[in-house]
């Protein structure tokens, strides 16, 4: 088949998997409650309903795969999905987003079913602070994981939540981790999308005051080119030593006019937009017997009718606040972040 584009002319060019929606971290913009309710474990994808949705995928025109979560390597025998994603022809990008907490232990099976990269969620450097923050004491095993992938060659990417007020006065230390550790930052502004049940626009680090914040510490910053990569999600700048840090501004400046990202949840539910309230069940599809012609045929269609513009929509939206409500989140849990893989 030939690629597909939307009704935006945006190409249907990245896939999120998620594994799991269980997570072994409890962070303030993800997961800040203390109770969830759990997707039923028959309900989850195995590994090669998961594998097969990609390939028809593919067919489509996707060629960067990335696995989530929740945890992702909470999700028993991962590197078995890992080399079946690998294996596929058509799989230019294959990579794996994770807290580290995990991944020292899983690293050797990662990297020798196919793993191209990894990104780790690092929102701190103070083990204290950590608790607080994701309420885990494991700060250690996560640096241990991002040193470990860093020693056996498998480019690592660093992705920081900046939240004012909380861990904005880390900005700093965590480019200079990245630096001594040869890995890309990438600061996030803090969205009100799924469980951040408790955002404000005030603790919003934007963008321009983190770019202000690295060049009042070290002089001229340069944008990168994005024409290798026009559909990624960061802007990509260099200091004057040429270390590249990325931010990603979905809150200030929403890139939704170039996002060729979908994702789907551990259950099979294809949503079209991380702001998405509703989805594609691609289980049902694979469950009651259609064929692969028949579940392309539904991907297709349905991505040449997308419209979303979720992040524009809540940038325009006056009184802004949280998406949702507590309520609204316990009537349906893949409204979650840890359910829709980020």
């Amino acid at each position: 088949m030939t690629a597909v584009v939307d009704g935006f002319g945006r190409p249907l060019g990245s896939l999120r998997l998620s594994v799991t929606d269980r997570c072994n971290m409890r962070c303030r913009y993800c997961m800040p409650e203390e109770d969830y309710l759990w997707l039923p474990r028959s309900s989850l994808l195995t590994f090669e309903e998961l594998a097969r949705l990609a390939s028809l995928f593919q067919g489509l025109g996707v060629r960067k795969i990335r696995i989530t979560g929740g945890e992702p390597l909470l999700r028993h025998g991962l590197p078995n999905l890992v080399r079946m994603l690998a294996g596929h022809p058509q799989t230019d990008d294959l990579a794996l987003t994770t807290n580290g907490i995990l991944l020292e232990a899983n690293l050797p099976a990662l990297i020798d079913a196919g793993l191209d990269r990894v990104t780790v969620s690092l929102d701190t450097l103070q083990a204290e602070r950590q608790v607080v923050f994701a309420r885990s004491t494991r700060h250690s095993d996560a640096l241990r994981g991002i040193e470990a992938a860093r020693t056996a060659g498998l480019p690592v990417k660093l992705n920081s939540v900046m939240v004012r007020g909380f861990n904005d006065d880390e900005l700093l230390d965590l480019l200079e981790f990245g630096r001594t550790t040869g890995s890309e930052v990438r600061f996030i502004e803090y969205m009100d999308v799924g469980g951040a049940t408790r955002w404000s626009e005030a603790q919003v680090l934007s963008q321009d005051d983190m770019l202000a914040m690295v060049a009042a510490r070290y002089g001229s910053i340069e944008p990168v080119s994005r024409i290798d990569d026009p559909t990624a999600p960061a802007e990509r700048f260099r200091l004057p030593d040429g270390t590249i840090f990325g931010i990603i501004a979905s809150v200030t400046k929403p890139f939704c006019r170039t996002c060729d990202r979908s994702r789907i949840t551990a259950d099979g539910t294809w949503y079209l937009c991380l702001y998405g309230d509703e989805g594609v069940s691609l289980r049902d599809s694979l469950r009651m017997g259609m064929s692969d012609a028949e579940i392309a045929q539904l991907i297709r269609t349905t991505w040449e009718s997308r419209r979303d513009r979720g992040a524009e929509v809540r940038r325009a939206t006056p009184g802004r606040g949280v998406l949702h409500q507590l309520t609204s989140l316990r009537a349906d849990p893949r409204r979650e972040m840890h359910t829709r893989g980020g």
